[in-house]
């Protein structure tokens, strides 16, 4: 089953509150991961693990640098999908 892009939205926040416990109603597609909501590397690379498992798609390390703010990972994640 494919996510719609505000599920995806709503599951990153929603990992991310889990990990960091930055409020989900401040994560938005147009926030930084490291300026905007200060998520270091080894948080992300949690977040990212997480992601891999709620939806279901693989996220390469190479592609985790490309992820600079919430709307790249939700198109990434929408991207990836089988």
């Amino acid at each position: 089953m494919a996510f719609s892009n505000e599920e995806i939205l709503a599951g990153l926040a929603e990992l991310i509150n889990d990990e960091t416990g930055i409020a989900a109603d401040v994560v938005a597609l147009d926030k930084s991961f490291t300026d905007d909501l200060d998520i270091d590397s080894i948080s992300m690379m949690t977040i990212v693990v997480n992601a891999e498992e709620k939806f279901d798609v693989k996220i390469p390390d190479e592609e985790v640098k490309n992820l600079k703010t919430v709307g790249d990972a939700v198109s990434f994640i929408a991207g990836a999908q089988a």
